[in-house]
């Protein structure tokens, strides 16, 4: 080949490289061919449905056919989440319509994209609009399949409302989406599940917070975060979002009684305890008296001596009575009391 044939086909490879890198295109509906069609980035994926103005990149107008098309080389070369919706309001009613971000007369669909990809969005087979993707970049169709599992279960939730039902079900479809979007080797695809079934506004919250507690898969997507996307907003975004939520778990205590409730539980427990030892001893002081009281006179005597350590002779000595005596007092005394021993007369009495 000539390199005057050569140089031409360089310009035109050149030329066509630099011209476009990214091509998103598509058809919407009849009835949406009078309105506006907008390409918007999103960086908040707390706002990844709805209508924003400060995502906005670029709008067009479709033709008669509903054909649009987006081109250019302004976008980032790594995977963003995007947004084409198109939009029936008049610019004039759009700062009232949109103030929530939530439009009625707009339709939208949401993908994974970067500037090299080619993306279209053709009719689906039951000509409706934005409800395939058709790109070479597989991550693109993540959120459409997600959107699909998202109404499995919703489905297998309204199947039977009970609490068992309820919590059966969140954890098999936690497993389901958090798994899909591992696979998928895409975080921001986890992203757009985890956005969904950690929102506050949303009934699965509470289980959220639970699953928390205990499953790392929430540190492991903050790692696959930063090894993918270390300097994004999605990253720092998540990152905050889930080092607020863990103090949160960390802060909420456990249905139960208030801490007043165990205190007194305390107080009561001592009490009851307390009274059951003065009221053993008290019994027991009571025992004491009616086995004294059981005694002779004599007895009486002996046992007081006993218990002021004098020895037999001595007690004989100080009762003007025989040794045998003093020893036929202390078996008395000993049976009547129940004891075998000084020492056990002593221990019975020392209080």
């Amino acid at each position: 080949m000539s390199i005057k044939k050569i140089i031409p086909f360089f310009f035109f490879f050149a030329i066509t490289v630099c011209e476009a890198q990214y091509q998103f295109s598509g058809y919407v509906d009849a009835a949406s061919t009078k309105g506006l069609v907008y390409l918007s980035v999103v960086d908040d994926y707390r706002k990844i449905s709805g209508v924003y103005p400060e995502q906005i990149l670029n709008k067009t107008t479709p033709d008669v056919t509903g054909f649009f098309s987006f081109s250019g080389d302004n976008l980032p070369l790594e995977n963003r989440i995007y947004r084409i919706h198109v939009d029936l309001c008049s610019e004039n009613d759009q700062n009232t319509t949109h103030f929530t971000g939530h439009c009625a007369n707009s339709k939208e669909i949401v993908f994974i994209a970067n500037n090299n990809n080619t993306l279209s969005l053709p009719f689906s087979f039951d000509e409706e609009m934005f409800c395939r993707v058709v790109s070479k970049n597989e991550k693109a169709t993540a959120f459409l399949k997600i959107d699909s599992l998202k109404h499995d279960m919703r489905f297998a939730f309204g199947t039977y409302r009970s609490e068992a039902n309820r919590r059966i079900n969140s954890k098999k479809w936690f497993g389901i989406l958090q798994q899909y979007g591992e696979q998928l080797q895409e975080p921001l695809a986890e992203l757009y599940s985890y956005a969904f079934f950690s929102d506050r506004t949303q009934p699965l919250h509470s289980y959220y917070l639970e699953d928390l507690k205990t499953n790392t898969y929430y540190d492991d997507l903050l790692q696959r975060l930063i090894e993918k996307y270390p300097n994004s907003n999605y990253t720092e975004q998540y990152r905050a979002e889930l080092t607020s939520d863990k103090y949160l778990v960390a802060a909420i205590k456990p249905d139960g009684f208030p801490w007043w409730f165990f205190l007194l539980g305390v107080i009561a427990g001592i009490s009851i305890l307390g009274n059951l030892f003065f009221y053993r001893k008290l019994q027991k002081a009571n025992t004491f008296v009616a086995l004294k009281e059981s005694l002779s006179n004599q007895e009486k005597k002996v046992l007081e001596l006993i218990l002021e350590n004098k020895s037999n002779k001595e007690i004989a000595s100080l009762m003007f009575v025989s040794l045998s005596t003093v020893k036929s007092h202390i078996n008395n005394l000993y049976k009547k009391l129940n004891v075998n021993s000084r020492e056990e007369v002593k221990n019975l009495y020392s209080n």
